[in-house]
């Protein structure tokens, strides 16, 4: 189930999210921001979901079912 820009995943509620993640800011952010590996890596990663956490995000790409955590560099890319 993909999600785009700033959608959750069919079932998923915000009001859960920010409860579980203890953040009432959390935010799903636009998808289509440029997310790359750890500094120096050249991974390029294409997430189908972000939530942000005011600097931080969480981003879940569908295609390897795995989480990662990053930092949310400016308007247009994340460092995880």
């Amino acid at each position: 189930m993909m999600t785009t820009g700033k959608q959750l995943p069919r079932g998923w509620i915000l009001e859960e999210i920010r409860t579980v993640f203890g953040d009432r800011e959390a935010t799903p952010l636009d998808t289509d921001r440029v997310a790359t590996g750890w500094p120096g890596q050249d991974e390029r990663l294409h997430p189908d979901l972000v939530l942000g956490f005011h600097e931080l995000c969480t981003l879940k790409t569908f295609n390897d079912d795995l989480w990662y955590l990053g930092a949310v560099n400016d308007e247009v890319s994340i460092t995880c």
